[in-house]
């Protein structure tokens, strides 16, 4: 069994309150660029090209490249699909939802063409840099383990023998399972134990139904200055807004016959609102060596979050009448005066460094002139480095759960190198686009990569511009209903693809 399992279970068996996981770190981490409809065409290839509104999220270097102000607006509308993998079950779900991507102002100053500094630019945007909406759903016959076993680990790991403690101090998790019964007490051989009700030897019909929404949303101010159209300096100052919602229902029924064995079904539901704002720093600059070649490199600095969760868990069972008739159910707000769980942590994801090169085709002065593009970013980003902290040194518990936490991620994720490239073919006003990205798998032992393609048109005419893009992407991950240490692990195999239609409207001001 891979050594990470090992260590994931003793965090969830450490704590009966806390709600992150490893998962967190890389949900917040991995994130795929997007921008303007013009920048997703051309894969998100960016880096060094100018002139573009999304260098400010990007390599902000490249701001120095305008002349005049602009004004921008891009809205989107995603569809979502997903084809999971459980236990050799294949199940399909879906969810369409309108977006943002990179829109603001900019602003161009001091336009010299003699003096060594030919001009600078400030520009003020936001842009939606992660979506989390999303409906997973699988399903599939598990004769290895139960959902119930993890709650018993728990007991065991903290060593409770006493039932009466069993009952109330773990209102997230195993109090639940006792209150309801899908786990009970037991003397075997004189010694007492906890046991499970529902029994994986007959075989037991499981499902996973996973519902997000929210995303990651980018309030950016940069500046960047020009000189002598050679050497191209920026910064950008970002703050990102977090918004997380995630309700999941796992249901594990009997798929025997027995209406005697004293285990119908077991319903866990839980409820995780994850909110807050953080801070990063992006700099960068790009060269021209010569008039059609530029060359780009980026650095983007950890995201430093305070976040706050909410969450709560409710277990519903029908054990045949075992403990009594009807079914079962308790929630955690009946332990917390009908509130949910509160915890308040910091998150830093991982330093990001991006290289890039450019060809423009008859690179001029006049951009009117310039026929064709090609560029291409190569993105490394050290997924292991997202790091959980207290923000009261004083929980020690807490502080604890994060040290484990950490090494967890460090055990589970690794760096991944990113590749996007794309290019532009011009006639006159209008402009043909295409482009595509690949997202390296953070995982050490998992397979997972991202994978997008793009193509667009583009329009520009006396001071007015307007962009259609297609972003086609196919997206694999691995997702763990839950994780035992006596038993095998079994995940989903989860695809997704997604069509992302992305429109930009834009004023020379």
């Amino acid at each position: 069994m891979k050594i990470y399992f090992y260590i994931a279970i003793s965090l969830f068996a450490i704590s009966n309150t806390y709600a992150q996981e490893p998962g967190d770190a890389l949900r917040y981490s991995w994130t795929t660029q997007n921008g303007t409809a013009r920048n997703q065409a051309i894969g998100g290839a960016s880096g060094s090209l100018g002139g573009e509104f999304s260098t400010l999220f990007i390599n902000p270097a490249g701001l120095g490249f305008y002349k005049t102000d602009e004004l921008v607006i891009t809205p989107a509308y995603n569809l979502n699909k997903n084809k999971s993998t459980y236990n050799g079950i294949l199940s399909n779900t879906s969810q369409n939802k309108f977006n943002v991507g990179a829109s603001g102002l900019l602003f161009s100053f001091n336009n010299h063409p003699k003096n060594n500094v030919r001009n600078y630019t400030i520009a003020l945007g936001v842009n939606r840099t992660a979506d989390f909406n999303n409906n997973i759903f699988y399903q599939g016959k598990n004769n290895k383990s139960s959902y119930s076993e993890k709650y018993l680990e728990e007991l065991i790991h903290n060593n409770v023998r006493d039932p009466n403690r069993a009952a109330v101090d773990y209102p997230y998790g195993s109090s639940l399972a006792l209150n309801t019964y899908l786990i009970d007490t037991t003397i075997v051989n004189g010694r007492f134990g906890y046991r499970s009700l529902a029994n994986p030897n007959t075989g037991l019909l499981q499902q996973n139904n996973i519902s997000s929404s929210g995303g990651i949303t980018d309030f950016a101010l940069g500046g960047a200055v020009n000189l002598r159209d050679k050497l191209f300096f920026g910064g950008t100052l970002t703050i990102p807004f977090l918004n997380y919602n995630r309700n999941s229902s796992f249901k594990e029924s009997d798929a025997s016959a027995s209406t005697t064995n004293n285990f119908n079904y077991a319903i866990i539901n839980e409820t995780l609102k994850t909110k807050g704002v953080g801070i990063n720093a992006k700099l960068g600059l790009i060269y021209k060596p010569v008039e059609y070649v530029r060359l780009g490199i980026a650095i983007h600095s950890p995201t430093f979050y305070e976040l706050s969760d909410h969450y709560s868990a409710e277990i519903t069972t029908d054990l045949e009448g075992y403990g009594g008739p009807g079914t079962k159910k308790q929630s955690s707000l009946d332990f917390n005066n009908n509130e949910a769980g509160l915890l308040e942590y910091n998150l830093s994801t991982p330093w990001k460094i991006i290289g890039s090169a450019s060809y423009v085709f008859r690179e001029v002065e006049n951009v009117k002139r310039q026929k064709a593009f090609i560029t291409a970013d190569i993105e490394y980003v050290n997924y292991k480095s997202a790091t959980f902290t207290v923000i009261d040194e004083q929980e020690v518990d807490v502080k604890n759960y994060f040290t484990d936490l950490n090494e967890v991620i460090d055990q589970q994720y690794k760096g991944a190198i990113n590749f996007r490239l794309g290019g532009e073919l011009k006639f006159n006003t209008l402009m043909v686009r295409l482009g595509g990205a690949y997202y390296g798998n953070p995982y050490k032992n998992e397979k997972a990569d991202r994978i997008r393609l793009g193509g667009g048109l583009g329009y520009r005419d006396k001071g007015f511009f307007a962009d259609l893009t297609y972003v086609y992407a196919m997206n694999k991950d691995v997702n763990y209903p839950y994780r035992l240490q006596d038993n095998p692990n079994d995940p989903a195999l989860i695809k997704n693809i997604a069509g992302n239609i992305v429109a930009t409207i834009g004023f020379k001001l």
